[in-house]
C-alpha cells in the first residue's frame, strides 16, 4: 500500500500501563540500544469493552512491541482482558493477527503517527517493527520488575521519581493510611464541567504511510 486510508478519531483500544514495572532511563536496553522513558511499562488491551478510567483489569499478556519514542526505549505491552468472549482464543501474538487480522498493524502505525500532527517526528521501532510474542513480554516485565523494585526500595535510584506507597513493606516511601488520605484531601473534589476542548483537536492529518514491515514473526 502507497498510504494509509484510515481515520483515527482517538485510542482505538484500552490503554493503560503494568503496575509494578519501571522503564529505568538509566539503564540501556540491550534489544533496542536506548535508555528507559521513566515510566511504567504501557498497556494496550484489545477487549472489546471500553474501561473506564481508573479501571484495574486483570489481563493475559500476549506480546510486545519495542517503540524508540525521542530515543528512549517505550515497551507497548499487548494483552486481554480475561474476561473478554475472545481471551480464550487469543494466547500470543500470533493470535491476534489470526482473530483480530489488521489490529496489530493499525495499532503499530497509530504509535508511529500520533505525535506527528503536533510537529514532531514519526516514532521508530526495534525489530523493524515486529511484535514479539508472549514469552519475550513476560521477560520484558520481569526486567522492569526488577527494575521498578530497586527503585522502591533503594533511596536515590531515581529521586525525581514519586514512591509514597501505602503496601510495600521494604519501601523506602511507604506512609501509613492516615497520611495517605491527607494527600488525597488536599486535591481538589472532580467535577463534570471540565476545559474546552482544544480546536486542534478536531483537525485532519494526512500521513502517507511509506515503511513496509511484518508484522510478527
Amino acid at each position: 500500500s502507497s498510504g494509509i486510508n484510515a481515520e483515527y478519531g482517538g485510542y482505538i483500544w484500552n490503554y493503560g500501563a503494568i503496575p509494578q514495572t519501571w522503564e529505568d532511563p538509566a539503564h540501556v536496553d540491550e534489544n533496542t540500544k536506548a535508555k528507559g522513558d521513566n515510566d511504567p511499562l504501557d498497556a494496550v488491551e484489545i477487549g472489546s469493552g471500553v474501561a473506564n478510567r481508573g479501571e484495574v483489569k486483570q489481563v493475559k499478556i500476549l506480546g510486545v512491541i519495542a517503540m524508540i519514542d525521542e530515543g528512549e526505549t517505550d515497551w507497548k505491552i499487548v494483552c486481554i482482558d480475561r474476561n473478554d468472549p475472545l481471551a480464550e482464543q487469543l494466547n500470543d501474538i500470533g493470535d491476534v493477527e489470526k482473530v483480530m487480522p489488521g489490529y496489530l498493524e493499525a495499532t503499530r502505525d497509530w504509535f508511529r503517527i500520533y505525535k506527528f500532527p503536533t510537529g514532531k517526528p514519526m516514532n521508530e521501532f526495534a525489530f523493524n517493527g515486529e511484535w514479539k510474542n508472549k514469552a519475550f513480554a513476560d521477560n520484558i516485565i520481569k526486567e522492569t520488575n526488577a527494575h521498578w523494585k530497586a527503585l522502591i526500595t533503594n533511596k536515590g535510584v531515581a529521586d525525581d521519581v514519586e514512591t509514597k506507597n501505602t503496601s510495600v513493606q521494604n519501601s523506602h516511601g511507604l506512609i501509613t493510611t492516615d497520611e495517605a488520605t491527607q494527600i488525597l484531601n488536599k486535591i481538589p473534589a472532580a467535577t463534570d464541567a471540565g476545559p474546552a476542548a482544544d480546536p486542534s483537536t478536531q483537525n485532519q492529518c494526512f500521513v502517507k504511510r511509506t515503511v513496509s514491515e511484518p508484522v510478527c514473526a
